[in-house]
């Protein structure tokens, strides 16, 4: 499996929450090598059933597909394309962004501008921009720009999948893909190693607004237990330890969303195979799928492995291919270690 590849493709592939129809095509398309069976729910999750040997219980593994945008709120006069946000997008990062306008023919190469700075008030520049104050700009004139532009077409990142030493990555919408490509090469571990499991892969939709893809997909599924993969805060400069985690090991969160016993078979599981791992507390919800999951039908144990990932939300989400890899590494083992005894311990 080329995961170089993988990522590059599934990060230029539209996907944005709600919209996830060419993304959810593409990593079901990955999947079907790996398990026995996959499809695409109504809500555009790709659900993808690795069957086991029926003795062992049935987990849900999850990573959500969909990726943040803007979307097209009006077109004024001059033909600049004012914009709002689906999901959370900081405007602080937009100005000077290239991106590319998803219109009724097609992509449309635009650039995000803002007024510069000599011609702002003392009091704009002493503030952080809004969206409101800042417009695509596609060199038309607004008859031609609304021939081929709606109010919600959407707005994606134009930034290619880039390569940087260290075997690290830099791209959009790594925050989830990446993720899903950790179960990816699971999926790929799983198929030379023994397994007991039912093991449903998911590609959650609508985590960045919400969750509702995991919460729909796991009452379809009625997991025993789960595992969600979502992306941590990596250490970088003005973020230290006590926020963030080391970008060479995976993280395991502590906290009341997540099932005690089974987050201590995860990690005793990484420590018997010698996988690094960081940790993390929270204190109340996750902030990712495993919250929605975890309270799905009667409960389901869920635990939460993430992976660390600098400047998350932005253009150029960066992590190390080797940490994804050792994150398949321990999902695979621990998926495949689960037999019909895997809850003997785990409850009073």
């Amino acid at each position: 499996m080329d995961i170089r590849k993988i990522l590059s493709e599934a990060t230029s592939t539209l996907g944005v929450s709600g919209q996830e129809a060419g993304v959810a095509a593409y990593f079901a398309e990955q999947f079907r090598l790996l398990v026995d069976e996959v499809r695409v729910d109504a809500m555009y999750n790709v659900i993808a059933h690795k069957k086991g040997s029926g003795n062992g219980p049935k987990i849900m593994l999850c990573a959500h597909l969909d990726e943040i945008a803007l979307m097209v709120m009006r077109i004024e006069d001059d033909g600049s394309v004012r914009f709002g946000s689906v999901g959370g997008v900081d405007p602080r990062i937009l100005p000077g962004s290239r991106v590319w306008v998803h219109g009724t023919k097609g992509k449309l190469f635009g650039t995000i501008g803002a007024l510069p700075p000599h011609l702002m008030s003392e009091e704009d520049r002493n503030n952080n921009y809004k969206m409101d104050k800042l417009h695509v700009d596609l060199g038309m004139c607004a008859g031609k720009v609304r021939e081929q532009v709606r109010v919600g077409d959407l707005i994606t990142f134009n930034t290619p999948f880039t390569e940087l030493a260290g075997n690290q990555v830099a791209a959009k919408s790594l925050d989830d893909r990446a993720c899903v490509a950790i179960m990816l090469r699971a999926a790929e571990r799983l198929q030379r190693m023994a397994c007991d499991a039912e093991v449903y892969f998911v590609c959650s939709a609508q985590e960045e607004v919400g969750g509702r893809g995991a919460m729909t997909a796991a009452f379809g599924v009625d997991p025993d237990l789960a595992v969600v993969l979502d992306v941590d805060f990596a250490l970088t400069p003005g973020c230290g330890p006590d926020v963030a985690a080391p970008l060479d090991a995976m993280v395991v969160t502590h906290g009341p969303f997540v099932q005690p016993k089974l987050n201590k078979r995860l990690i005793d599981c990484a420590h018997a195979h010698h996988v690094k791992l960081s940790e993390n507390v929270a204190g109340r919800s996750t902030g990712t799928d495993a919250d929605e999951i975890g309270v799905n039908r009667g409960g389901v144990p869920t635990v939460l492995l993430s992976l660390p990932e600098k400047y998350m939300h932005t253009s150029v989400e960066t992590i190390s291919l080797d940490t994804l890899e050792e994150g398949a590494r321990l999902l695979s083992h621990f998926v495949s270690e689960l037999d019909a005894g895997w809850e003997d311990d785990l409850w009073i």
